[in-house]
């Protein structure tokens, strides 16, 4: 897409599925330190990384998200002791399923960010904020319907 076809007022939509146990208390943090981060976050809490269903980040697409962020816990610290092992392995899945499906693989993206970690938490959402501004607004999944 051309920079001429994105609305001058577009602000990309961006699904954080966060982790109940580190990456949601790690955004809580960023709050209660008020750290700035964009109003256009939505943040959805999980159980834990592993229980994101590929299906949920397809789903999100369609429905006009223009990128998805799953974050969790640093292998190793999973609450559940290996879920974060199998987010990083369907990450490499999902990948590779949204490039076949037409969906720039960038759009999805999966980090560890522990409760802690509050001003990680706001680096890494600002920075997926601009890389998906960048690419412009989702319309492959979302045209499709």
């Amino acid at each position: 897409m051309s920079v001429k076809e994105i609305p001058q007022n577009w602000e990309p939509k961006i699904l954080v599925f966060a982790c109940n146990w580190c990456t949601y208390a790690g955004a809580d943090l960023a709050g209660l330190s008020r750290l700035q981060y964009p109003p256009n976050i939505r943040i959805l809490r999980v159980p834990c990384s592993g229980r994101v269903n590929p299906q949920f980040v397809i789903r999100a697409f369609q429905r006009g998200v223009d990128g998805v962020l799953v974050a969790g816990c640093h292998p190793g610290d999973c609450h559940y002791v290996t879920g974060n092992y199998f987010t990083r392995r369907r990450y490499l899945l999902m990948q590779r399923l949204l490039q076949y499906v037409g969906i720039d693989p960038e759009r999805f993206q999966a980090r560890w960010i522990s409760g802690s970690e509050g001003p990680k938490f706001q680096q890494v959402v600002n920075q997926i904020t601009e890389e998906i501004r960048a690419m412009g607004p989702n319309r492959k999944l979302r045209d499709a319907q």
